[in-house]
């Protein structure tokens, strides 16, 4: 699969004196020197600081298919015994397509009356729901694990969830952490030359706020029988990875 890094980039800038709390956009002198007996690190004379955003995007790797089995009934036990043959039939059929059983979890179960009308309000009936997260790691099967899902029972195909494999996050979120650092490089140079000031070099450095951002398709609908050949088509999107840093700067009077 053909995997692209783009960078899409939010900047917020913020120049403080070390030492001062909060976000206080100035810049200063800091008493310059080191507490040796105490153990503290050394001041700042002048600090820049900036946080920044940066963030890459690439094509998904892993799917999560949130499908789901509803039954109505006069009793609880029949909407019970319903719920129960339809999720027989769902895991064996996904099964022998090729998921493994850790791969088709519980995502709801909820059996209740419910009032079936307005004009005969002592007539009860019970609806159940039994819905299922299933994870898949090839993205092209979407539509085709549907179509399984729908055919052994399933009557709603709620949310499709694309998102990365922790080894493919990493690798995206190294990527965007650089983005981030090189936006802030270039945001603490601007704010220097503004202020008469010369970076010497980075001082501290954290990062924040960060985690990748799943592409989701709500209320998709399957398409009909399977055996007639037709797969219920899916389009993915890409995920993106959004890191912001927190970086320190020393600085010199230029």
């Amino acid at each position: 699969m053909d995997r692209r890094l783009t960078t899409a980039v939010g900047l917020a800038l913020l120049v403080a004196l070390a030492g001062c709390s909060g976000f206080a956009t100035t810049t200063g002198d800091i008493g310059a020197g080191t507490n040796a007996a105490s153990g503290e690190e050394p001041t700042l004379e002048r600090s820049i600081e900036v946080t920044a955003s940066g963030e890459a995007t690439t094509e998904p790797d892993r799917a999560t298919i949130r499908v789901a089995v509803t039954a109505t009934g006069d009793n609880s036990a029949a909407v019970r015994d319903e719920l129960a043959a339809a999720d027989e039939s769902l895991r064996t059929a996904l099964i022998d397509w090729g998921l493994d059983e850790d791969d088709i979890r519980t995502d709801l179960y909820d059996v209740r009356e419910s009032y079936e009308s307005r004009e005969n309000l002592n007539r009860t009936t019970y609806q159940g729901i039994h819905r299922y997260a299933l994870t898949i790691d090839d993205v092209d099967a979407v539509g085709e694990v549907i179509d399984v899902a729908v055919d052994a029972g399933a009557n709603e195909v709620q949310q499709i969830e694309f998102r990365l494999s922790e080894e493919r996050e990493r690798e995206v979120r190294a990527a965007a952490i650089e983005n981030a650092m090189a936006n802030a490089d270039d945001d603490a140079a601007v704010l220097a030359n503004s202020s008469g000031l010369e970076v010497t070099g980075v001082y501290r450095v954290s990062t924040a706020n960060g985690g990748a951002i799943p592409y989701r398709i709500a209320e998709t609908s399957a398409g009909g029988d399977a055996s007639d050949g037709a797969v219920t088509g899916i389009e993915t999107g890409e995920v993106t990875v959004r890191i912001s840093v927190n970086v320190l700067y020393g600085a010199t009077q230029a």
